[in-house]
């Protein structure tokens, strides 16, 4: 079961499916990215709001490593927490996992960090007090 703190129930469309009858996985990304963006409004962390004030948050590294495939109508989780890796860098550590048995079929660590209006490296201050600190990437 993830200890994560954040998670969001979503439902497989048959149109996010491929030829073999599984959720392609270019899909997968789009699961992820959305709830990192509604984890942030939880948080009451408007991802707008900071592009409109010349901050940016950007994506530096995305692994994914696939367990199983989704199938159309499938229900999942997906949760989301976040841990500091760096002075300005961050991942969101997610897994995807099907409903009701739970199983696990995605993990995923997307790495990402701040720039300001002029693509310079920033600390996002409102990302703060959101951290779980994990060990610094060497």
């Amino acid at each position: 079961m993830s200890t994560a703190p954040y998670q969001l129930e979503l439902k497989v469309r048959d149109y996010e499916c491929d030829l073999q009858g599984i959720v392609n996985n270019s899909v997968y990304q789009n699961y992820l990215e959305h709830a990192r963006h509604e984890f942030l409004k939880a948080q009451n962390v408007d991802f707008a709001a900071l592009t409109a004030k010349g901050i940016f948050l950007v994506v530096l590294r995305a692994e994914l490593d696939y367990k199983q495939s989704l199938r159309p109508g499938d229900t999942f989780t997906v949760s989301v927490r976040l841990e500091k890796v760096g002075r300005i860098r961050w991942a969101f550590v997610q897994e995807i996992r099907r409903q009701p048995d739970n199983t696990l079929m995605l993990l995923g660590r997307i790495t990402g960090a701040g720039l300001n209006e002029r693509g310079r490296p920033a600390k996002i201050e409102e990302l703060e007090p959101l951290f779980e600190v994990a060990e610094p990437e060497a």
